[in-house]
C-alpha cells in the first residue's frame, strides 16, 4: 500500500463543465463560469466582491498594487508561512518585516505585532494557516488604531470562519488558492476578495490588464482603453469551470475532509496528552475547515525519523514551511529579532497525507506508525 501525501479530487462534473466552456466558443477569462463561480462565492459567503485569479499569488500581488505599495514602505508578514505572501510585496520594493509564530499555533502572534509597527507601515499579512482563524478582533483593532490595511491570506481557509464571519471577509482584502492540495481545487488557481469599497473599480481594471473592459462588456461605457496599470491576472474559463464542479460539491468535501481530520485527532490524542507529539488545537473564536492534519514533534531529530519510519511504510508526509527570514533570499536583508517559534515550526512541524479519497484503514497504518516512536 502506497498511501501520497496529496490526490487531487475530482467530483466527476469536471470534464463536463470544461466541455460545456469550450463548446460556448468562449475560453478566455471572465465568461460565464468564472462568473458562477464569483456569484456563489459572493451569494454563499457574503464576500463583497470576489475576482478568480490564476492563483493566489496573483491575488496577494493585485493587494500591493491596490494598496498603492511603494519602495520603502514596510509590511508586516509572518515569517512562517509559503514565499507569496512575502514576494508579492517584494516585488513592488517594499521592506517585509517578518513576524514570529504562536507558541500554540503556526498563525501570527498577535500580541507581538504591534512593537513592528512604525511610521513606515503601510500594511499587516495575516495568515489563517491550516484554515484556523487568527485573532481578527485583535488585529482589526491594531490595524485600525494605526491607520493600517489588513490584508488576510486566507490560501488554506475556504470555508472556515471567525466568529460566524468568513475568513477572507474581514481585513480589508482576502486571497484564496485553489491549487491542487487545498479543499476546493482547479489545479492553479485563486481568488481576490475585496471588502473595501474604495478598492472595487480598480481591482476590476488591474485585474484586466489595467483596462475598463470588464465595464465595457457590461455596457457601462461604449469602449474600453488602458487606464491604470495591472496584469492577466484573471484565469481561463476553462479553469472556472473545473472549479464550478468542485463548488458544487462542497458539503461533501467537507464534511469527508472533517471526518478525516477527526479521526487523525482522536487516533493521536492520546500520544498528545502524554507528551510524545502536539497536535492541532482549534481556539474558541475559530472553525475548522480540515484543510490538514499536522504534528509538532519536539525536535528536528524527532521528525526525521518519523518521516523515515513513514516512509518505510510507503506513506507520504512533508514538513512544511522554512522560515522566510532565514531564506537564502532574506536572510542578508532581515535584522529584526530572533524568530524562535517560527523556527520550531520550521523543524518540528510534520504534514500527515490528507486527501478526499483517504480511507479509515490508512489512516488507522499512518497513526500506528507514528505511535511506534
Amino acid at each position: 500500500m502506497k498511501i501520497p501525501f496529496n490526490k487531487p479530487h475530482l467530483t466527476g462534473k469536471e470534464v463536463h463543465y470544461i466541455y460545456d466552456a469550450v463548446a460556448s466558443g468562449k475560453i478566455s477569462g471572465n465568461g460565464k463560469y468564472t462568473k458562477l463561480c464569483q456569484h456563489i462565492f459572493e451569494d454563499h459567503w457574503r464576500f463583497k466582491k470576489t475576482l478568480l485569479t490564476s492563483s493566489c499569488t496573483d491575488a496577494l500581488e493585485m493587494t500591493a498594487i491596490l494598496m498603492d505599495i511603494k519602495p520603502g514602505d514596510e509590511i508586516i508578514v509572518p515569517s512562517y508561512t509559503f514565499v507569496s505572501t512575502a514576494l508579492a510585496y517584494v516585488r513592488q520594493g517594499a521592506k517585509i518585516i517578518f513576524a514570529d509564530s504562536r507558541t500554540d499555533h503556526p498563525g501570527i502572534d498577535e500580541d507581538k505585532m504591534e512593537e513592528l509597527i512604525t511610521p513606515k507601515t503601510k500594511a499587516i499579512v495575516v495568515v489563517h494557516y491550516a484554515g484556523v482563524a487568527c485573532n481578527m478582533d485583535k488585529v482589526m483593532e491594531i490595524a485600525e488604531k494605526h491607520k493600517l490595511f489588513v490584508v488576510e491570506d486566507a490560501a488554506q481557509a475556504i470555508d472556515s470562519f471567525y466568529k460566524n464571519k468568513p475568513l477572507g471577509s474581514i481585513g480589508h482584502f482576502g486571497c484564496f488558492s485553489f491549487h491542487e492540495t487545498k479543499n476546493l481545487q482547479c489545479g492553479e488557481g485563486g481568488m481576490l476578495v475585496i471588502n473595501d469599497e474604495r478598492f472595487i473599480k480598480r481591482a476590476e481594471i488591474i485585474w484586466e490588464k489595467g483596462t475598463n473592459r470588464a465595464e465595457f462588456f457590461r455596457g457601462e461605457v461604449n469602449k474600453y482603453s488602458w487606464v491604470d496599470i495591472g496584469s492577466s491576472f484573471l484565469p481561463s474559463d476553462i479553469v472556472a469551470a473545473f472549479l464550478y464542479a468542485q463548488l458544487e460539491h462542497l458539503d461533501d468535501i467537507q464534511n469527508k475532509r472533517k471526518r478525516i481530520w477527526h479521526q487523525y485527532y482522536e487516533n493521536l490524542k492520546p500520544l498528545a496528552d502524554k507528551g510524545i507529539i502536539k497536535i492541532p488545537q482549534i481556539p474558541n473564536y475559530a472553525t475548522n475547515n480540515a484543510h490538514m492534519f499536522y504534528l509538532v514533534l519536539n525536535s528536528i531529530e524527532q521528525r526525521n525519523e518519523l518521516i523515515k519510519k513513514l516512509k518505510e511504510k510507503n506513506i507520504h508526509s512533508v514538513f512544511h514551511y522554512l522560515s522566510l527570514h532565514k531564506s537564502p533570499y532574506y536572510i542578508g536583508k532581515y535584522i529584526g529579532k530572533e524568530l524562535v517559534m517560527s523556527d520550531h515550526y520550521t523543524d518540528c512541524l510534520l504534514r500527515l497525507p490528507f486527501y478526499y479519497e483517504l480511507e479509515e484503514e490508512e489512516i488507522n497504518l499512518i497513526c500506528d506508525t507514528i505511535k511506534l516512536i
